[in-house]
């Protein structure tokens, strides 16, 4: 899988596994947002496309998601805020990642590769003798971690932090569509081979990592459905299918059943739900699966100009 998918497909980035802290970066406009409305007789589902880690640069928010976040009773998350603010989840995903010695790095990564990544790891500050024990999958998380920092954005910073923190202040109860341990279960079922692939793609790509950041944070900022699409979900979808499923459409045919009884069980009560934008796009998104459910689905975006989907 690229890396840059899991900025937008969550997964525990959420969670600050890196402790460096993020160079300054000037301030922008608001965020053009993701956000879409789904209505039934008697209550509404708000769903924010979130991005994983972001600067506060990126702040203040679109007043369509300040509007959205007024008026939803309560928030829905990948991860519930009292979930991932337990101590032990750090904890929880570098056992996980060192748990089986015949997947760790150090027995999995190619002869033809293990040089020119030991190289790009210790350039990143992580020195390959010290992730030999882990899983790539793992590698691969802390590398976003690492590689976002240092282009000036942080966990912290992320979406789903911020409206976290501001639902927790406006004494909003906010919950979560999955567990850690189903986030860590997810990301440690996904093939070796692929996890590999994304390691070899880190190496191939080389100095242009940033650059490809960079590009993404845009796409995501000037809501470019497009250009995010192409970047992420059509990029993993060919390059490692079966992480791609596990990922993003497992997860979303999941979370759709709950989403409709919050619309079933509304009465309204109108919830604002905040997701790794990836699973937002295209025909086996959330937004798509909903509307091909019938339900009232129309984009919010004050900034938009049609065409809208």
């Amino acid at each position: 899988m690229s890396r840059f998918t899991l900025l937008l497909a969550g997964l525990l980035l959420a969670a600050p596994v890196v402790g460096s802290a993020p160079k300054p970066r000037a301030p922008e406009a608001p965020p053009v947002p993701l956000l879409w409305k789904v209505s039934d007789a008697d209550s509404s589902l708000y769903l924010l496309g979130s991005f994983h880690l972001l600067a506060k640069s990126d702040y203040p928010l679109s007043q369509d998601v300040d509007r959205a976040f007024k008026d939803a009773e309560s928030l829905v998350f990948e991860v519930a805020p009292d979930d991932l603010d337990d101590p032990g989840v750090t904890a929880k995903m570098l056992a996980l990642a060192s748990s089986d010695a015949g997947s760790s790095l150090a027995r999995v990564t190619p002869p033809d590769l293990a040089p020119a990544l030991a190289s790009r790891l210790a350039a990143f500050g992580l020195p390959a003798e010290r992730m030999a024990a882990f899983e790539p999958w793992f590698v691969d998380t802390m590398l976003v971690t690492v590689l976002g920092q240092r282009a000036g954005y942080a966990p912290k910073d992320g979406l789903d932090r911020v409206l976290m923190a501001r639902a927790k202040a406006a004494g909003k109860p906010a919950r979560g569509l999955e567990t850690v341990d189903q986030q860590l279960a997810t990301l440690d079922s996904t093939p070796l081979a692929e996890q590999v692939a994304s390691l070899r793609e880190f190496v191939e790509e080389g100095e242009g990592a940033e650059a490809k950041l960079a590009a993404l944070h845009a796409a995501w900022r000037s809501a470019d459905l497009t250009a995010l699409e192409t970047m992420t979900r059509e990029e993993m979808r060919e390059r490692t299918p079966v992480t791609y499923q596990r990922l993003n459409v497992d997860r979303n045919r999941a979370w759709v059943p709950q989403l409709e009884r919050m619309l079933a069980d509304g009465r309204d009560h109108d919830v604002l739900v905040v997701v790794g934008a990836l699973h937002l796009l295209g025909d086996d998104g959330v937004v798509s699966l909903l509307r091909a459910r019938g339900y009232r689905v129309e984009r919010i975006c004050s900034a938009c100009t049609p065409p809208r989907r």
